[in-house]
């Protein structure tokens, strides 16, 4: 018997979260949708390294509109659902420590609405709240739910309202090995999307000239441990970050200028990174007066065959690669946390391989 589940992930990121679900052997996909994955699972396993979240679908009925009144009506996918099919099935993976105390729901939805999200969120908890038997925690106050809380996830697309039951007791995209962050961290799902894209194989080595927390290079280890991976950031305080949340995995963390990468010519064989060109981190270093010494840098030490999975932050840093004799092979862009970057892979050009 196969369990219909629903992955949550970035926008942009939907087909990458469809071929590691084929690819894992986790079941068949069904559906394609605005952030989300629909897949009929032959095990239910929350195992899935590019998505954000995995939930057991739990109800669905049409979309209510954007009227306030209707608000109400949505209290209806809790009549809808197995409640005791679902919390077995929950309970048959993640082995809860404990009983469940009570009931959190985070909700979205596409289109201009008049109502709030937590609007939403109330109706369906203190519905949900009321079938179980425990206490609904409301989001409306913006303190962080209780221990032993119950995650149900409620999305409104425009043509159908559907209501989903969380299988973790937290977000997949809260990895454990995060212990230290620094800004302009990057989103661990999308990290093990550019490890995904880069295909890295065995005996590779791997750079990541800009490293920060180390979040894109602890992704590529998980995915392919046999491979040789470098880390290098200018921050003492990235560099310390990056190795407490390394641990014991095979990644080499070091403090070096990505103005001046200490590998010789054509030795990298992928480039993984979200270069400091966005907002939140400045270049600094021989790059804080040069930035393209960042992409002749990138570019000499690229293999012939080599490639560069990067996150770009507008269409500029594109043209830029161009200009520096890269060929672009994949272009997508996302929208993560209110911007839209373009993730890339480059290849280099037909000088670098003549």
């Amino acid at each position: 018997m196969h369990t219909p589940l629903v992955a949550r992930c970035l926008r942009g990121l939907e087909a990458v979260v469809a071929a590691e679900v084929v690819a894992s052997g986790l079941g068949a996909v069904t559906d394609l949708g605005h952030r989300e994955v629909r897949f009929a699972a032959r095990r239910v396993a929350p195992s899935l390294r590019t998505a954000d979240d995995v939930f057991l679908l739990a109800a669905q009925r049409p979309d209510i509109g954007a009227a306030r009144d209707a608000v109400a009506d949505l209290a209806e996918l809790v009549d809808l659902m197995d409640t005791e099919h679902l919390l077995s099935l929950r309970r048959g993976v993640t082995a809860p420590a404990g009983e469940i105390t009570g009931i959190e729901v985070s909700a979205s939805f596409l289109g201009r609405r008049s109502f709030t999200r937590y609007d939403v969120e109330d109706a369906v908890g203190r519905a949900l709240a009321a079938r179980l038997g425990v206490p609904y925690h409301s989001r409306r106050t913006g303190t962080a739910p209780p221990p032993g809380c119950c995650g149900w996830r409620l999305t409104l697309d425009g043509s159908r309202a559907v209501l989903m039951l969380r299988l973790e007791d937290r977000p997949l995209h809260r990895r454990a090995y995060k212990q230290r962050t620094v800004p302009g961290t990057l989103h661990p799902p999308l990290a093990a999307a550019m490890a995904a894209l880069a295909d890295i194989r065995p005996g590779h080595v791997v750079l990541d000239p800009c490293c920060g927390a180390g979040t894109v290079l602890i992704e590529a280890a998980l995915a392919q441990p046999r491979a040789r991976l470098h880390g290098f950031d200018l921050s003492a305080d990235a560099v310390a970050a990056a190795r407490a949340n390394a641990g014991e995995l095979p990644v080499v963390i070091r403090r070096v200028d990505a103005g001046r990468l200490p590998f010789p010519d054509g030795a990298v064989d992928r480039v993984l990174c979200n270069p400091p060109w966005g907002g939140q981190v400045p270049a600094r270093g021989l790059l804080a007066t040069a930035p393209t010494r960042w992409w002749t840098e990138l570019r000499r030490v690229l293999a012939p065959d080599g490639r560069a999975v990067l996150l770009l932050p507008d269409g500029d840093d594109l043209a830029t690669a161009l200009a520096h004799d890269f060929t672009p092979v994949h272009v997508q862009r996302l929208r993560l946390f209110g911007a839209q970057p373009f993730l890339v892979q480059l290849m280099p050009g037909d000088t670098g391989r003549r």
